[in-house]
């Protein structure tokens, strides 16, 4: 049976193309070999489930491996303390082939008990005997672990197995206990809420979104109660999950063995992890779409021409603009935490510099449900694919009531010329209506909905065929650098506020650097201008051998 990209589950080698995780599973073994217990947290779909899998078979030659999986339980399978050792006793018999002598009776007799007589206790003190009977040690995975988390009876369990732990120089104990999920165990506790009204309440202490004239999001702070749990036993995973080039080159590479394609493996894989920054779901989806989606399509006819630059733009095209649950989940966080929802509007339109301090409690969520990563200890959203979904997601929430959108629909067909994206059209329409609209606006207003009322005009322009990406190093409260794609033609723009011709200038020469970089002979600059004596509309620029068409606000 031929291989194929998955992002459905988990991955198998024999079945699909992935990662080498070797050199992973070691650096984990070696943490298992030291005893210790630990959490593996990371966003939705970055390949826990996968990686406890394939650790599974990378242990079970030196130890007895239990992998457990929390969904399997029902939520009545934690409604009292009862039904959860019943629950837990029968994953046990049912995962374990076999158990020393006297073990497998014992947890039988604890499932078919219906009178309640069993606790916690006399659970571990079950799980310590086979512990003293099994030779070699027992490794204990539990995957998805925060199903589990908004309980007392879940609460109840882990502090068992930390008793269990700290008994360890005097009692047998499981070898290793790995918990995987979304959430960081160490910290679940803040979770809990006295009445289940409260239970998808935001941990942090929460900024609430509101509107200033309907436009703008500001912070207003209110306190909330937290928790901490004494999970500290747990040690650091520092294990870095995400691909890097070398990785994705790697996969890429046992497929090109298979199809003999030509591709430029070195070049392709750069641009995959560029827009991913080795997410790996994204990395996979994209191989995905490149081998059984754009490859036989109307453009790309067949696998050598999908396997290109031209090719893996569209592939891009296409992961921001599909549904799935990924980004179902982010958007859904977004709904929920309104707090999360107004980090990541500064981030994406104002530009606005977020320290990347690890014991803030919302810079800590905000990259535990994968939105942000730390660059130079700066929050950044964690890849240019999540950045453009979330930009056309806010965008997308004033298409009905924004008059540029309108705007930018109606006057559509006028912005091509022969077949051609024509961006010195857009931006002249774009000062037009941009001054129309708001030109007696105070000035910081402007300043925090110009960027925003761009994309809006630029939006149903390029729709279903053009997309656009931003530069992640330029982008700062007063500049953006934004790269136009349709159809196969790329166009670089910068947005920018006017700081004085001596700033201007210096982002002129910026942006002809960017365009050298790029291999274009031509860009664009957006600048809005808030000085009363301005004179708005589009003048041209030479810089050597570089034009740089300026539109003023």
């Amino acid at each position: 049976m031929a291989k194929r990209f998955n992002v459905n589950g988990a991955c198998d080698p024999n079945r699909h193309y992935m990662v080498n995780l070797d050199e992973r599973l070691q650096k984990i073994q070696d943490m298992v070999d030291a005893g210790e217990y630990f959490t593996i947290n990371r966003a939705r779909q970055y390949g826990k489930t996968t990686t406890l899998q394939a650790l599974t078979r990378f242990l079970k030659s030196e130890y007895e491996v239990v992998s457990l999986d929390f969904q399997r339980l029902s939520t009545n399978s934690f409604a009292d303390e009862q039904t959860f050792i019943r629950a837990f006793a029968s994953e046990l018999l049912d995962k374990v082939s076999s158990f020393p002598e006297g073990i497998g009776e014992k947890l039988d007799k604890i499932v078919k008990n219906a009178e309640g007589k069993f606790s916690l206790q006399d659970l571990f003190r079950i799980t310590k005997m086979w512990c003293q009977k099994e030779d070699g040690g027992i490794v204990l995975m539990i995957d998805e672990v925060d199903s589990a988390s908004n309980n007392q009876v879940f609460l109840d369990f882990l502090a068992q197995l930390r008793a269990s732990y700290l008994e360890r120089p005097y009692a047998a104990a499981f070898q290793s206990v790995i918990l995987a999920g979304v959430y960081d165990i160490r910290s679940i506790k803040r979770k809990i809420r006295p009445d289940e009204a409260h239970k998808v309440n935001s941990p942090w202490s929460v900024p609430i979104l509101e509107e200033n004239r309907g436009r703008r999001p500001a912070l207003r702070r209110r306190r909330t109660q937290m928790a901490g749990f004494p999970w500290n036993i747990a040690a650091d995973f520092d294990i870095d999950m995400s691909f890097s080039v070398k990785d994705i080159a790697n996969m890429i590479d046992q497929y090109e063995n298979d199809y003999h394609t030509g591709m430029d493996i070195q070049e392709i894989s750069q641009l995959i992890y560029n827009y991913t920054s080795g997410y790996p779901v994204l990395v996979s989806r994209i191989c995905k779409l490149l081998d059984e989606k754009i490859a036989g399509s109307d453009a790309f006819p067949d696998r050598k021409s999908a396997w290109t630059k031209e090719g893996f733009y569209e592939a891009e095209k296409r992961i921001v603009r599909e549904d799935n649950p990924l980004y179902e989940s982010l958007m859904g966080k977004l709904e929920t935490y309104p707090e999360l929802r107004t980090v990541i509007y500064e981030l994406l339109f104002n530009g606005k510099s977020i320290p990347y301090v690890a014991t803030s409690p919302y810079i800590k969520d905000a990259a535990m449900f994968g939105f942000i990563r730390d660059e130079n200890d700066r929050a950044v959203i964690s890849n240019r694919i999540f950045e453009a979904v979330l930009y056309n997601n806010f965008i997308a929430e004033e298409f009905i009531t924004s008059k540029m959108y309108d705007a930018g629909e109606r006057e559509r067909n006028y912005f091509f010329v022969g077949g051609h994206l024509d961006i010195r059209r857009i931006l002249e329409k774009f000062v037009e209506t941009f001054e129309e609209l708001y030109s007696q606006e105070d000035e910081k207003f402007l300043e925090n909905v110009g960027r925003k009322y761009f994309l809006l005009f630029l939006k149903p322009i390029i729709n279903g065929v053009g997309n656009y990406s931003i530069e992640p190093q330029t982008r700062n409260s007063e500049r953006m650098d934004l790269v136009i794609f349709y159809k196969g033609e790329q166009n670089v723009l910068e947005l920018k506020l006017w700081r004085g011709n001596a700033y201007n200038q210096r982002g002129e020469a910026q942006l002809s650097g960017y365009l050298e970089h790029f291999r274009l002979k031509k860009g664009y600059m957006l600048s809005f201008d808030f000085n009363k004596k301005k004179k708005p509309g589009i003048r041209e620029i030479v810089l050597g051998d570089k034009l740089l068409i300026e539109a003023v606000v």
